[in-house]
């Protein structure tokens, strides 16, 4: 693994949260130690579900205080990308399988002036963001197909995450989603990801603290 790459982040999955009490969470997970909240918004077209818009995105913002990490699992990225940065959005990762020009949508978030993103799916070369790299903040390996959560994890996917560290030499974020326990958390962070997206593992957990701390310490150790 390259030397310089960022530190362990744990961004848990509001998908999994209790939406009753969605403020609540949010500062729960906040409390927990939560360095990022990761939200997934799917439109129903791109992934066979339908979950968070806008206006949700912004309704989190005014009581989160740590970064939003926006998942677009949607159709027609671009033309969604000002109405996501207007609602608050610290960073924004969209699909390279959604976009029939990756670049010129990569241009639309960074005129923005947001961090931007891109993921591609368990079934997708890893090839086909290497062109990109220069232009990104963050790359997201999805590890489960996306548009549900409670999946198992792919472990096929890690040889993806090694390929972006060892041999495009990728420095930035990069993420991992879909499936994220203490066990494949310390798999994951041992072939090179930094940002651990977890929901079911962390919100099914009474203490959400502890099991923050608990992902975390095994994701470091993977390092040492």
């Amino acid at each position: 693994m390259p030397t310089g790459i960022p530190p362990i982040r744990i961004a848990p999955s509001l998908l999994a949260c209790d939406f009753s009490r969605l403020g609540e969470e949010v500062k729960r997970a906040e409390a927990g130690g939560a360095d990022w909240l990761h939200l997934d918004v799917m439109d129903g077209h791109f992934v066979p579900n339908l979950t968070i818009g806008p206006p949700v995105v912004k309704a989190i913002r005014r009581v989160a205080k740590v970064p939003l990490d926006v998942h677009l699992m949607i159709e027609d990225p671009g033309r969604w990308a000002q109405a996501y940065v207007d609602a608050g959005a610290g960073s924004c990762t969209f699909h390279v399988e959604a976009a029939a020009d990756p670049g010129e949508v990569i241009g639309v978030f960074r005129r923005l002036g947001t961090r931007v993103g891109l993921s591609l799916n368990p079934d997708t070369p890893v090839e086909s963001i290497r062109p990109h790299l220069p232009a990104l903040d963050l790359v997201l390996v999805m590890s489960v197909m996306p548009g549900f959560g409670g999946q198992s994890f792919r472990e096929e996917v890690l040889g993806k995450v090694r390929t972006l560290r060892e041999e495009y030499g990728w420095k930035g974020d990069l993420s991992i989603d879909g499936g994220i326990g203490l066990e494949t958390a310390t798999r994951a962070a041992a072939a090179g990801a930094n940002v651990l997206v977890a929901g079911t593992a962390l919100f099914g957990e009474k203490d959400l603290g502890a099991a923050i701390a608990a992902l975390r310490a095994s994701a470091r150790a993977s390092r040492s």
